[in-house]
């Protein structure tokens, strides 16, 4: 796939816990234009299963909430 069909954008929220900002959560965004024929099944499979095998998921997991969300065509 070409790089301008894949993109993510990621928003970041801090949260006041006692009186420190911590950053609490971090939803990201995917754009994903997928070639004609391309199988979605195993992009979305893709997807479900992205948080466990990322470094920074992983990192992050027991502190910051990760949501994302998905905008496939």
């Amino acid at each position: 796939m070409p790089p301008e069909a894949i993109r993510a954008s990621a928003e970041g929220i801090n949260e006041l816990v006692d009186r420190v900002v911590v950053l609490t959560r971090i939803h990201v965004d995917y754009t994903l234009r997928l070639p004609d024929g391309a199988p979605k099944d195993k992009v979305n499979r893709a997807l479900q299963t992205h948080a466990a095998k990322c470094p920074m998921a992983q990192t992050l997991k027991d502190s910051v909430e990760i949501t994302w969300s998905a905008d496939i065509s």
